[in-house]
């Protein structure tokens, strides 16, 4: 986290570890695919280029929405571009692009990020009515613990 951010009231995107996470994996993740054979630079690579440079870019531009329900898309978007670069990382490996422990090594750190966006989202989703949260959360002794590992839906 930046040192500077403690200081502030309001965390700017930069700020989010998840942020600065998702953000590193994009620079790692354009060194490995331009490294490609050159046919897979303009298919594959340029697909996981965009879907892991999409995770950060979905949570800074719903990061400073008014609405809540908008932070929460923009946290869901970024956990699906996340998926959506896994199975890039996959088909890199099932092509022989990539050698098996640096797609597990990719993957490990993006099933991290996802865990992270799950946290990000039950902490957005307390500032909902219930009855519109996703995740159940019971307050105990002041601190949140999940009734379920499962996402609710919703009736609308």
């Amino acid at each position: 986290m930046n040192p500077k951010a403690t200081d502030k009231t309001y965390l700017d995107v930069e700020d989010l570890q998840i942020y600065q996470k998702l953000c590193q994996l994009h620079l790692e993740i354009c060194d490995l695919s331009h490294a490609w054979p050159s046919e897979e630079r303009y298919e594959l690579g340029s697909q996981i280029r965009r879907s892991s440079n999409s995770s950060p870019a979905q949570l800074a531009e719903k990061h400073d929405d008014r609405h809540v329900r908008n932070k929460v898309e923009g946290v869901n978007r970024s956990r699906g571009e996340a998926g959506e670069t896994i199975h890039h990382l996959f088909m890199a490996k099932l092509k022989g692009h990539i050698k098996n422990d640096v797609y597990a090594k990719y993957r490990e750190r993006y099933k991290q990020c996802i865990r992270m966006l799950n946290g990000l989202e039950k902490s957005l989703e307390r500032h909902l009515p219930e009855q519109e949260r996703r995740w159940a959360v019971a307050e105990t002794a002041g601190e949140y613990s999940e009734l379920n590992t499962e996402p609710r839906t919703l009736n609308t």
